[in-house]
């Protein structure tokens, strides 16, 4: 697995973001909220100007967005049953992974594992997937993942 287990902090920024959301186990709903969320990429394009991807996910919810982040409030009608907020971003613990995105629920429970181990202080904000390349366009062995994890103050 490509997670470097050594973390760093930053201040993620305030974004836009367009988004599908689904309610359960991670494994259930990340999945169909990518895949419902996709096939609107370019309807969200020809309005808005995407600037990245990311997941949100609120762990003892089970609450799971998929979405994009745009460099405006959205124009128009949104497509599909996507939804839209403005997130007030804040200070995060990141670890990355470099490699497939079907390591990320490894990844991420190694994570949680560290977290818990070092007594790292988390708040109760979105704990964040940030996808820093496009799958399309990189090799998956070289795609790169910022797993964030939120926290009350930078180190």
């Amino acid at each position: 697995m490509g997670l470097n287990e050594k973390h760093d902090s930053l201040n993620f920024p305030a974004t836009h973001y367009v988004y599908i959301e689904k309610v359960g186990p991670f494994q259930d709903t990340a999945p169909k909220a990518w895949q419902e969320l996709l096939p609107l990429k370019e309807m969200i394009a020809e309005k808005n100007e995407i600037t990245g991807a990311f997941a949100m996910y609120k762990v003892d919810e089970q609450i799971y967005r998929a979405g994009f982040s745009i460099a405006a409030p959205p124009e128009g009608v949104l497509p599909g049953a996507t939804k839209y907020t403005h997130f007030e971003g804040g200070p995060y613990i990141r670890f990355v992974l470099i490699g497939s995105y079907m390591q990320l629920p490894k990844a991420c429970g190694r994570v949680f594992e560290i977290v818990k181990k070092e007594a790292l202080e988390t708040s109760d904000n979105w704990y964040l997937e940030n996808y820093c390349n496009d799958p399309h366009t990189t090799a998956e062995d070289q795609l790169r993942t910022e797993i964030l994890v939120p926290t009350k103050r930078i180190a």
